[in-house]
């Protein structure tokens, strides 16, 4: 079973076929590879030319995390701005972001601690729809 939840977001957009600049709240605490990260404001900054590398900055603590994510594509242009979660019990795991006007995204494979969870709860994902600001 498939559960998705409209969560409201603030975020501020830049946004061109490579590059992605999104500041944005999150409501829960999440997992980014081996990277546990506060529910709170973070800036989600594109690091190179191809948009791959993600650098997600919680503007709160100054920490940043540096992420590599693949290339993946909708058959439409995204409607609107969102962060995609798989959430496993209460443990989060950053999936998805989608940027508004773009059928080009950016996706994380499943790390071996995902998959390690995803043996003992069901997966259920979380979209956080974003509003411009």
């Amino acid at each position: 079973m498939v559960f998705a939840a409209a969560l409201a977001l603030v975020v501020t957009t830049v946004a061109s076929a490579q590059s992605t600049k999104l500041k944005v709240t999150v409501p829960f605490g999440f997992i980014v590879n081996r990277a546990n990260l506060p529910a709170g404001q973070y800036l989600l900054q594109s690091m190179d030319v191809e948009g791959k590398v993600i650098a997600i900055r919680n503007l709160e603590t100054n920490s940043t995390s540096l992420v590599i994510f693949n290339s993946c594509i909708s058959l439409a242009s995204v409607k609107q701005t969102e962060l995609v979660f798989h959430r496993y019990g209460e443990r989060y795991f950053l999936n998805q972001i989608w940027v508004q006007g773009n059928n080009s995204g950016h996706e994380l494979s499943p790390s071996p601690r995902e998959k390690e969870v995803a043996k003992d709860f069901s997966m259920h994902e979380v979209v956080l729809m974003a509003s411009r600001r």
